[in-house]
């Protein structure tokens, strides 16, 4: 505007034909002033927004980045590389210089000649002989009738447990509100029926009586009866958030269905890991074999001990963190998958469906994105390895003011890690950006968008808990009452199907660790539609249009639908 105003009014104030001024007396000629300087452009007052409000055009343009990525956080990448180097590289060079005459280290005796340990050839091993008996006791066993009726058990289990997984989510998807009332009353009566079940059968046995008296079954049992009541508590006390988070369970397992390659693109990632896994369990074996036979005196006498190189433990520690930080970077990597793959579902039209939407989120995953994840799992294992330190100081009955207000302090930073860490992932499957700037953006979107669904994933967190718990109650009910009509199995058919209960648990568990991130996800994408004020998903706006806004939330864009 400036630009143009000013010549306009220079032209006027100096025209010759102007009545005002003599035509003999002409005023000396001034070139204009030069016009002043253009603002800047809006997205650099963007970038650097005033501590009190941010610019609501900052983030305008946040989507699913369908573009070539860049490769973010390579110092991470080449750091988690050195570290699965130096594991394989010391492992294969434990293997080369182990000292066989470990396993024959019982058969090693003191010579006092020779100041040194020598072998008796005519001795047998010890060692090889528990071997031995350890072998026939696990072949004999195996051929047993409870051996053959746990690994049937097992077998059966594991195969069933994809169509239960895959009935569980249709029945989740089109019958959310009837599963989850159906399942509540057997949320109370379960535990009831076990707590009873074993108090009276405890009773009833004499050897179960005798060595746990009458006063602490009472006392244990109270206990029970407690966390029974607590649950039934926080359910009655929610009991208005539970229909919303039955709406919310209901959209996230639409969205799940509509990407069902998850359910194998998963679990192979899962059994990637185990087999990374085996040669560094492995190299950890052989680790133990790298030493040597030497005297030891205690009390006058000598014996023949095992010493391991100086190098070994180093190799130890060396290989559990590496183990540890490959299965955070593992878990995270499938997180990010989820939320890439639900990205790119969210924000495709109706009419029309994402190609190779799993495919383009796995070569992300472990390509532009590998050093961002290795980043993420970084921080989860540092976070897991503070908090079982400070649950170990915790049980070992620390006391003290200090000790008492550290562990509260390092608490609340865990959870806060573990909660930005949790959307920052979601946000770096769909942008591509690096970490940090993935956990400012994600917190400045939360911050102004932010709706209360924190405490609403926690209670879909504990009702898709509570479901699986009875599926899988329900299932080892019918595998022990399988077990005592068709074999003679006793008492052991009960712990088969505690076994079983156990194996589907787990399985079952995992897909609600995957429905959950896909709720992170839906709702990581939610906001970003509600910043960009555009419809994507109308099913999805539908349901979380009624979580509560927070006090902070600016008035919204006028929403753009995107017509079918």
């Amino acid at each position: 505007m400036g630009s143009t105003e000013e010549p306009n009014k220079a032209g006027s104030l100096y025209d010759y034909s102007s009545p005002s001024e003599p035509l003999l007396s002409k005023p000396p000629f001034f070139p204009p002033p030069p016009p002043p300087p253009p603002p800047p452009p809006l997205i650099e007052e963007s970038t650097s927004p005033s501590p009190d409000e941010s610019d609501p055009t900052q983030y305008l343009q946040i989507s699913y980045n369908y573009g070539p990525r860049p490769f973010k956080d390579i110092a991470f990448l080449i750091l988690f590389v050195l570290f699965v180097l130096c594991t394989f590289g010391f492992g294969i060079f434990s293997i080369f210089h182990r000292n066989p005459n470990y396993s024959t280290l019982s058969s090693y005796t003191y010579d006092s000649n020779l100041t040194s340990c020598v072998k008796d050839s005519l001795s047998l091993s010890n060692d090889g002989l528990l071997r031995i008996n350890f072998y026939y006791y696990f072949l004999s066993s195996s051929s047993s009738s409870f051996g053959k009726a746990l690994i049937w058990s097992l077998v059966i289990t594991l195969v069933l447990s994809a169509p239960i997984c895959f009935l569980l989510l249709l029945l989740l998807k089109h019958y959310t509100k009837q599963i989850v009332y159906i399942s509540l009353p057997f949320f109370v009566v379960i535990p009831i029926f076990f707590n009873i079940y074993w108090f009276v059968a405890c009773t009833v046995s004499s050897s179960c009586s005798d060595g746990f008296p009458l006063i602490y079954r009472i006392l244990v049992m109270v206990f029970v009866f407690l966390g029974i009541g607590i649950i039934v508590w926080i359910f009655v006390a929610n009991r208005h958030r539970i229909e919303l988070t039955l709406r919310i369970i209901a959209v996230a397992s639409d969205a799940l269905s509509s990407n069902l390659g998850l359910f194998v693109a998963l679990p192979l990632l899962a059994i990637g890991l185990m087999v990374y896994y085996i040669p560094i369990v492995v190299f950890l074996v052989f680790a133990r074999l790298n030493g040597k036979i030497v005297p030891k005196e205690s009390s006058g006498e000598y014996t023949c001990i095992w010493k391991q190189d100086s190098w070994v433990p180093a190799y130890n520690v060396l290989a559990i963190l590496t183990m540890l930080w490959s299965l955070t970077s593992m878990v995270e990597a499938q997180v990010y998958v989820i939320s890439g793959t639900i990205a790119q579902w969210y924000f495709t039209k109706e009419d029309s469906t994402p190609e190779r939407s799993i495919r383009s989120s796995l070569r992300n995953a472990f390509g532009p994105s590998s050093g961002t994840v290795c980043l993420s799992g970084l921080l989860i294992c540092i976070v897991r390895m503070v908090r079982a330190a400070v649950d170990s100081a915790r049980q070992d009955n620390a006391r003290g003011m200090m000790n008492l207000v550290l562990r509260c302090c390092v608490d609340v930073l865990v959870s806060a890690v573990d909660f930005l860490n949790k959307f920052t992932i979601n946000f770096a499957a769909i942008t591509g950006e690096a970490y940090c700037t993935c956990a400012r953006m994600t917190y400045e979107l939360l911050r102004r968008n932010l709706l209360s669904a924190a405490f609403v994933e926690t209670v879909s967190s504990r009702l898709l808990a509570g479901v699986i718990f009875v599926l899988s109650a329900i299932y080892a009910i019918v595998v022990c009452a399988i077990l005592k009509g068709v074999s003679k199995l006793g008492v052991d058919s009960y712990y088969v199907a505690l076994l079983t209960w156990a194996l589907l648990i787990v399985i079952l568990s995992f897909f609600v660790h995957v429905l959950d991130n896909v709720i992170d996800t839906v709702y990581v994408c939610y906001a970003i539609d509600r910043d960009r004020g555009e419809v994507f998903k109308q099913e999805v706006h539908d349901v979380y249009v009624h979580l509560p806004i927070s006090r902070n939330h600016r008035s919204p864009i006028i929403a753009k639908t995107h017509d079918v």
